[in-house]
């Protein structure tokens, strides 16, 4: 399991006030399309909804292993999600789209406090902040984890609600295409948690400490998930 030592996402004091945190209007927009998007390409099977809090900040962890992903928790989540997504995605006209429709663009490979103040201002006014926190498309099996999760938890107090999604890859591969149309595609809420140990620290220790609760709650949810819905 990878901890990221970067103080932009794990260490150092960071403000909110760096960027405005993006308003709940534009993720609203965003999660109207991804409804009818997601339900008019495929057939997604939510399990768990109620779990998430009907109001108040949270973070919504998932595992990744498609580029659809995002636009699926999007589509299925009760609540408008504002997501962190790679600074690379945001180029040409999809950069004033994704900006509108609430999503923030972080850099990955350095301390990005614009990006990092942006969403921690989202959880302060109670909104719904999407991580997928192995950092990249991968397995989707939660088995590398970036520090990033554990430090928006910890300083902002925010529960941790992990989501499976299932049917967008194969288990243990990377897809490049897209599911077939009319697909079925799992989404499983978990219980939300708290990632502190209760003591309110944010020392290296006490993140490192918390990444690794949330790995064992993350691998955790998606075992039962897989068992839920035989994936």
């Amino acid at each position: 399991m990878r901890r990221d030592s970067g103080r932009g996402e794990a260490g150092g004091p960071v403000t909110s006030q760096a960027r405005p945190a993006p308003g709940p209007r534009g993720a609203a927009v965003a999660r109207g399309i991804g409804i009818g998007l997601m339900n008019g390409l495929w057939r997604p099977r939510v399990l768990g909804a109620w779990r998430i809090p009907a109001q108040g900040p949270v973070i919504l962890a998932g595992n990744h292993s498609h580029n659809v992903d995002g636009p699926m928790l999007i589509g299925t989540s009760p609540r408008p999600i504002h997501f962190l997504v790679k600074k690379q995605a945001f180029v040409g006209p999809l950069d004033p789209f994704l900006r509108s429709i609430g999503q923030i663009g972080i850099d990955r490979d350095s301390a990005d406090r614009t990006a990092v103040g942006a969403a921690l201002g989202v959880l302060e006014r109670g909104g719904v902040l999407g991580i997928f926190p192995e950092g990249t498309r991968g397995n989707g099996d939660f088995a590398e984890l970036r520090g990033g999760l554990a430090y928006f938890a910890l300083r902002s107090g925010a529960p941790v609600l992990p989501v499976a999604v299932l049917g967008t890859a194969r288990t243990g591969r990377v897809a490049r295409r897209l599911p077939p149309l009319g697909a079925r595609v799992d989404v499983v809420f978990g219980e939300p948690f708290d990632a502190g140990d209760g003591s309110g620290r944010r020392t290296r220790t006490a993140l490192d400490a918390a990444t690794v609760r949330i790995q064992e709650r993350l691998a955790a949810h998606l075992a039962d998930a897989r068992q839920a819905t035989g994936r």
